[in-house]
């Protein structure tokens, strides 16, 4: 194994030590496994590099979903508000608790991956009709 000598700012670096005191690992092995984590995440390639603010998590269907990134609010969320709702951007991140920003970035997310949300819109849709009538 590699060795690395890291810096890290000192709040990062309590707040990894806390996380790693809960999983009951060392901070050594916490850094390890976010590494992981995160490469794994990329070699993926979902992530956008255009939209920083946008990130792929797993649902429940095991399947990849965009959401804004730090939360788990989908941007097909943000897309139904603003455009089957109705709802100004403002609107919308104040009942989701986002910033006005994140909201912009999701719009922009589906301006450029369209094909990709719509479907999503419509697989849930399908569901739901599926759950009410099935």
């Amino acid at each position: 194994m590699a060795r690395y000598a890291l810096s890290l700012p000192t709040q990062l670096k309590h707040e990894a030590e806390k996380w790693a005191s809960k999983q009951g690992v060392s901070l050594n092995q916490f850094i390890l496994w976010a590494v992981a984590e995160k490469v794994g995440a990329l070699n993926q390639h979902l992530d956008d590099p255009t939209f920083p603010q946008v990130t792929y998590r797993r649902g429940a269907s095991g399947r990849p979903a965009p959401v804004l990134r730090g939360t788990a609010i989908r941007i097909q969320t943000i897309v139904v508000a603003a455009l089957r709702w109705g709802m100004e951007v403002q609107q919308i991140a104040h009942e989701y608790r986002v910033l006005e920003d994140q909201v912009q970035a999701a719009l922009a997310f589906y301006a450029a991956h369209r094909s990709e949300i719509d479907l999503a819109i419509a697989e849930d849709e399908t569901l739901e009709v599926a759950g009410v009538h099935g």
